[in-house]
């Protein structure tokens, strides 16, 4: 059977199907809550009457939103350790023993969550079960791994720093705008259909996912079989994996090195501000006085999620234009910040979907950093790279839900905003790293590695070179 080089399909479906259940989460456990502490139905008729009714009982109301802060903190707290260990390890032994490893594994752990969440739903159990799926989960390796493998697969087969900036902001775009699509079908879906039948439909979607990556999807990493026996001998993989790490910063002089550094703690620290933030929007919304339906969630989520496509539109016209990589990271920070501050006060429809405006650009930083980061080092030790900066990813995104969430727990009486204002404050670490990367210079980036070129074949018989579908085709 002919395979495929083409990792964009999976990034895609892998998008629609999270992002279809993924509103839905914070929505099913607070109705369950709704129904535990109020012993009434949740209202679904509109706005208006759902707020009377928090107005009547405002005790009970802070009660819900405490309640289903802490239990998102609790789901954050259990998969994080699992998840972390599992993405350092599997996506640094990519390196020698294939990306595949790093997108299969993540796609039977996320179709094991939905199926728990099927289960939980169709026959109302108890919503506590579903912290135990989310560990059992990320044993798999969960959303870090899966990204990782895709961005070390694209690394792969990039020629040089220009198109490896291009092809990973492409990624970002494709969650962006099937994850929009899933998320304005959401609302209507979960109207017309309850919650059951979006967990089949994703969960059919990952199974087609989980069919594709097995069967179709080709390896980028060819190992000789005397080699791959070798290691497979080998008794410590996990020590492996760190010194392959290690060897990926001992190996670069003290000024690349410290570059490289500086551009991992500048990722770390902005997904954690940037993350930490936008993950209590939901229940934002939920809270008086704007007390959001289904449907604006889902208007409000697929909004949120265009800045993947704006994001990576200015990627592309400031690349090609030629504008400094780390001016592009610059003004994707302040587009963060500039969103926050007005999210923190935004009290009407209107301008919480306003306030989505000056965020348009949010996401550029990410692809950029990773580029920049990825040409340092050698293309043996890109796995050991995105390692790294997924474990960061992952660790930055569950220790930001479990700070920010406890956060809310605490102001959510006297200001709900000021979770946003603290995304905007924490900011500043980025950006003071930001400056100091731009005093010492990022042209060491290129002084002790070899050529760019990452598409060297193992088998030059093979028909994946000029031909191949991934390399011939630019986004």
């Amino acid at each position: 059977m002919k395979r495929v080089r083409l990792v964009e399909p999976l990034v895609a479906v892998y998008a629609f199907s999270s992002f279809l259940i993924y509103p839905l989460v914070q929505q099913y456990v607070y109705r369950r809550l709704w129904q535990q502490l109020t012993n009434t139905t949740y209202p679904i008729s509109g706005n208006a009457s759902r707020c009377l009714s928090n107005n009547n009982n405002s005790s009970h109301y802070e009660a819900m939103q405490r309640q289903a802060s802490l239990f998102s903190l609790y789901t954050e707290l259990f998969s994080t350790i699992p998840s972390l260990v599992v993405t350092l390890v599997l996506v640094s032994y990519s390196d020698r023993g294939g990306r595949k490893v790093t997108i299969v594994l993540p796609l039977i752990g996320t179709l094991i969550y939905t199926l728990s969440f099927l289960a939980v739903s169709f026959f109302e159990l108890n919503i506590y079960l579903l912290i135990g799926s989310s560990l059992l989960s990320s044993l798999f390796g969960g959303l870090g791994t899966f990204l990782g493998g895709c961005f070390a697969y694209v690394a792969d087969l990039c020629h040089d720093s220009k198109q490896k900036t291009m092809r990973m902001a492409g990624l970002d775009m494709m969650i962006g705008m099937l994850s929009g699509v899933a998320a304005i079908s959401t609302g209507y879906f979960l109207r017309a259909a309850g919650f059951n039948w979006p967990f089949v439909a994703s969960a059919l979607c990952q199974c087609l996912n989980l069919a594709y990556a097995v069967f179709f999807l080709d390896e980028t990493v060819n190992i000789p079989a005397a080699e791959a026996a070798a290691v497979a001998e080998q008794p410590s993989p996990t020590k492996q994996v760190l010194y392959g790490i290690y060897l990926m910063f001992a190996g670069a002089n003290s000024k690349s090195r410290s570059v490289l550094i500086l551009l991992i703690l500048i990722f770390a620290s902005f997904s954690f501000a940037y993350v930490g933030g936008i993950s209590l929007l939901t229940l934002y919304e939920l809270d008086k006085p704007l007390c959001w339906t289904e449907i604006l969630i889902g208007y409000g989520s697929a909004l949120s999620t265009t800045v993947f496509l704006t994001s990576f539109a200015g990627v592309t016209v400031l690349t090609y234009c030629g504008t400094p990589q780390l001016l592009i990271v610059l003004l994707g920070i302040l587009s963060v910040v500039a969103g926050m501050v007005l999210l923190a006060f935004s009290d009407t429809t209107f301008l919480v979907f306003l306030a989505r405006a000056p965020m348009l650009l949010s996401i550029m930083p990410f692809p950029v950093l990773r580029s920049m980061t990825s040409k340092i080092i050698s293309k043996s030790e890109q796995g050991a790279l995105f390692a790294c900066l997924s474990f960061l990813e992952s660790l930055m995104t569950n220790v930001s839900a479990a700070v920010f969430n406890s956060v809310y727990a605490a102001t959510v009486s006297f200001f709900p905003g000021f979770i946003f204002l603290l995304s905007a404050g924490l900011c500043v670490v980025p950006l003071l790293l930001l400056g100091v990367v731009s005093v010492i210079g990022v042209d060491v980036a290129q002084e002790n590695k070899e050529p760019e070129c990452l598409c060297e074949e193992a088998d030059p018989s093979a028909d994946h070179n000029d031909n191949s579908p991934l390399l011939s085709q630019h986004p």
